[in-house]
């Protein structure tokens, strides 16, 4: 018996599951990425002369797959906001596999990005961002239950859209999807992971969140002992580590309330202000108000010294 290749198997397996339309409407260029539920690929939509981006179902009459693409289809319908890729079209292929065409965006994973963001001020923006767009999904009722920072990318002009909503929850999903464990390890809510997935609350994107706050902050996957957070880090103050323990609290009633309680908490915190995770000690709030105004307080100095530089030479 005769083996081919790996490369070989692979190029056979992307001629077979090729979109082929039904009408002329669109024009595949490439590939863009695969996963486990479908494939991405780059397009051309000749009706209005643009390129997008065209996810296909991986199997063709698989009811799970198809129910999570139309699914997710329907939650990026619902979901028009500037931190979420909007839909353009959805269908059937000719050999009957379900696709739905999504703006085209240019950018690198949020994972990627850290390499060219140093600031501290510049990555805390950046998360603020990914918030707003999760705190209108809860809005609307929806809960992500897969934040990553895989599953966020930054575009070329600086946008923040968060991808992936293939695992959210909305209020008329059915309940035995909603039951089953579903995110990725290191990042999901323990609730998720225990199971409970039917009872899974807005706190679990909260969790999600606090482990993307933790990768900008650290530059590393969140540790599974939670004692373990934040050691050996020394560059992150501890009002924002306190923030970043909050949203990653085991217990979902002990983190904050909403996205909006964190958001706001990191808003204060750039803002020089007392956040609602940290109890401070007098020595802390000395630090802030240092931090705050050290450009004032520096001017203030150099002023005393010259004067009383001025005072002593002048009197000599």
């Amino acid at each position: 018996m005769t083996f081919l290749p790996d490369a070989t198997v692979a190029r056979l397996q992307a001629v077979a599951t090729w979109p082929e339309f039904v009408t002329d409407r669109y024009v595949v260029t490439g590939e863009i990425g695969r996963g486990g539920m479908g494939a991405v690929y780059l397009a051309q939509d000749e009706l209005l002369g643009r390129e997008v981006a065209i996810k296909v179902s991986n199997a063709i009459g698989s009811e799970g797959i198809e129910r999570t693409l139309q699914r997710e289809a329907r939650i990026l319908a619902r979901l028009e906001h500037p931190g979420i890729i909007p839909i353009h079209d959805v269908g059937r292929l000719a050999d009957g596999r379900l696709f739905y065409v999504m703006k085209r965006v240019r950018g690198v994973t949020l994972r990627e990005h850290l390499g060219d963001v140093p600031s501290q001020g510049e990555r805390l923006r950046t998360f603020e961002r990914i918030c707003d767009a999760i705190r209108f999904a809860h809005a609307h009722g929806v809960v992500h239950r897969d934040l990553t920072p895989d599953n966020i990318m930054v575009g070329e002009f600086g946008e923040v859209l968060v991808l992936d909503w293939g695992l959210a929850l909305i209020p008329d999903g059915r309940r035995d999807e909603a039951a089953r464990v579903a995110g990725t390890r290191g990042f999901m809510a323990p609730e998720q992971a225990s199971g409970g997935g039917a009872h899974v609350t807005p706190r679990a994107d909260v969790f999600g969140l606090g482990a993307i706050l933790y990768v900008l902050l650290a530059e590393a996957p969140p540790p599974e002992d939670r004692a373990m957070l934040f050691a050996g880090v020394t560059s992150v103050a501890r009002p924002l580590r306190a923030i970043c323990e909050k949203a990653l609290a085991p217990d979902p009633e002990s983190r904050y309330d909403s996205v909006q309680s964190l958001a706001l908490d990191v808003a204060r915190f750039r803002a020089g202000e007392a956040v609602e995770a940290h109890r401070e000690s007098a020595f802390d709030r000395a630090a802030r108000f240092g931090r705050t105004y050290r450009t004032p307080i520096l001017l203030v100095l150099a002023y005393v010294v010259m004067r009383a530089l001025v005072a002593w030479f002048g009197g000599r």
